[in-house]
């Protein structure tokens, strides 16, 4: 069976407009088809809908409204949805602390600018500019939607304003939350293989897999014994792990899926494996049901100090962090899709672009969804 959505004969010209997200200043970014949430402090995706969907459900973890759920505090600060943790990822040194460089890099708390927004034909597109004082780095990044399409394209840049080279950590924070992520009713599939459970040392206390050890997606090492599939949340959850997975380095393309079952919707990332060679997955199942799993693809496999991932150099054989040369860019490309699946659609078997569209495969059920996606990656 073949799943095609329509593209629709004629479409309005929608425009970024003004919101708010969480008393939060925020751009709407939006077509006929959906609408996405970007905080106009740190860039943070805080929301994405689709148009038609009378629940409005929102794949993206919101902190906020987890913490009013469960009647207690938000303990995440500024962190919410899909942000980018750039340049950093992860704890810094104590002296990085005192020179005033917080974890997870600075473009995400930093204000963000917009230098440029527009049409062209049937393609709508805002830019965004951040400078990073500490680091002395300049960030953008650039958004694309296309008429008719569920897709967002994002354009992103570093520029390094020192002299010389430097080792950077750039990852790409996607986090999903509760109600779209729920014991289950949730699945998880990426186009990985080869991981590694994250080192630890007795903490977090309530962790199931075991530290520093390899296995092959999805199938993980549990402490008590056994095993895990880590495609699935645990139910009761009560829990909190941390892995890193290579993306399948065979392909130029590679795909993270999340498919809530039962609301039968799909939140979805292809993305260059060149310059996101790294999968980490963030797995927060508190038994209060606060839910959130990070989908973080990036240039490194734990969320660990410059320091430590420079001094690891490399893990099965791939760089884990990238260099910056002297008053110079570097670049990446990838692209989000949010869309309905059809029944019996509950696993993701591949995501590529081809001809003009993402073709995403279930192979169990012999099913595949076909997304208009005309802008190239």
């Amino acid at each position: 069976m073949k799943m095609r959505l329509p593209l629709l004969a004629s479409v309005a010209a929608f425009a970024q407009r003004a919101a708010e997200f969480e008393t939060r200043p925020a751009t709407a970014f939006e077509n006929d088809k959906l609408e996405l949430l970007v905080l106009n402090k740190g860039g943070a995706f805080a929301s994405l809908i689709l148009k038609d969907d009378s629940e409005k459900l929102n794949p993206m973890w919101n902190p906020a409204a987890l913490a009013r759920m469960t009647k207690g505090p938000s303990r995440f600060g500024d962190s919410i949805g899909h942000f980018v943790c750039v340049d950093g990822f992860g704890p810094t040194s104590k002296e990085e602390a005192a020179a005033g460089l917080q974890g997870h890099g600075e473009a995400h708390r930093q204000p963000w600018e917009i230098v440029e927004k527009g049409r062209n034909g049937n393609t709508q597109f805002i830019s965004w500019r951040a400078r990073l004082p500490v680091v002395q780095e300049i960030f953008t990044r650039k958004l694309e939607v296309v008429d008719g399409e569920q897709v967002v394209y994002v354009e992103s840049s570093l520029e390094n304003e020192l002299a010389f080279d430097r080792p950077i950590n750039w990852a790409e924070h996607g986090t999903i939350g509760y109600p779209f992520l729920a014991p289950g009713k949730t699945v998880i599939d990426a186009s990985v293989g080869r991981c590694q459970t994250r080192p630890h040392q007795n903490v977090p206390p309530n962790r199931r897999l075991v530290s520093e050890k390899e296995f092959q997606y999805p199938v993980a090492p549990l402490k008590a014994g056994g095993s895990a599939d880590l495609r699935q949340i645990p139910n009761p959850p009560d829990s909190m792990d941390h892995t890193g997975c290579l993306l399948d380095p065979s392909r130029r393309l590679g795909f993270i899926t999340a498919i809530n079952l039962e609301k039968r919707m799909m939140l979805g990332y292809l993305v260059r494996r060149e310059e996101y060679p790294w999968l980490q997955e963030w797995m927060n199942y508190p038994p209060n049901m606060a839910l959130s799993r990070g989908l973080e693809f990036g240039t490194q496999p734990f969320d660990v100090s410059r320091r430590t991932t420079v001094e690891m150099g490399k893990l099965f054989d791939v760089p884990a962090f990238r260099w910056l040369p002297a008053k110079s860019k570097i670049g990446t490309r990838f692209l989000m899709f949010y869309t309905r699946v059809p029944a019996g659609f509950t696993k993701v078997d591949d995501v590529r672009q081809e001809n003009g569209e993402l073709v995403i495969e279930d192979k169990a059920s012999r099913q595949t969804i076909r997304l208009k996606a005309s802008l190239p990656l």
